[in-house]
This record gives C-alpha cells, structure tokens and sequence, in this order.
C-alpha cells in the first residue's frame, strides 16, 4: 500500500460514518471514470503480473498435472 494511500485511509477513519460514505462513494466513481470495465492494472498489479510472467519463463512453476488435488 502507498503512502498515500495509508494517509487517506487514516484521513478518511478521522471523519463520522456518514462522511466516509460520502467520501467512498467519490472514490469509486473516480475508479469507474478511470477504468470503466475495471481493466487497468494498478502499479502493485503490473509488478505482481510482471513477476509472475517471469517465474513462468524461467521455469519456476508448476503444472496443474504436478498436483495432488485430492
């Protein structure tokens, strides 16, 4: 988590339930401006996808044949 968004949650736990309604709603209509069919990748995503494409290349996974699944 950023900073910010460590600072925003504390400013956000600050105001009455009310507000933080008021306060969330926002947030998500400013998700859904910026990402309408929630397609994007956050920073912290594309970090995680991108390391997980390179496990893949280097051969660090496993197959679901691998597996015991009972």
């Amino acid at each position: 988590m950023t900073a910010i968004a460590k600072q925003t949650i504390e400013l956000l736990e600050m105001l009455p339930e009310q507000e933080q309604e008021l306060a969330n709603a926002l947030i998500k209509r400013m998700v859904l401006a910026w990402d309408s069919d929630f397609t994007k990748l956050t920073p912290a995503e594309r970090q995680r996808l991108e390391l997980a494409e390179q496990e893949i290349e280097a051969g660090e996974t496993i197959s679901h044949d691998e597996i015991d699944w009972n």
